[in-house]
């Protein structure tokens, strides 16, 4: 399973939100996660990944589900060399 599937199933099973309202340019205030679901997420990417993210890094308006999967595939990367 790649990044992108992993990220999707995370927001599919742990936030219950469907597969067809998440695309690479669906924000983190579109999924409408509150502070608690974000420090949720934060967690399950560790678990999941390895890396860490804050809350207040997933936070950010801008950030899109792409971006979070660049972001990840980015921080894995540095973790292999």
């Amino acid at each position: 399973m790649n990044v992108h599937e992993t990220v999707l199933k995370i927001f599919t099973s742990h936030f219950e939100v469907s597969a067809d309202d998440i695309s690479a340019t669906t924000t983190m205030e579109d999924l409408e996660l509150d502070s608690l679901e974000l420090v949720e997420l934060s967690l399950v990417i560790e678990e999941e990944f390895g890396v860490k993210f804050s809350d207040e890094q997933l936070a950010q308006r801008s950030l899109n589900v792409g971006g979070l999967c660049e972001a990840i595939s980015a921080r894995l990367g540095a973790g292999a060399r």
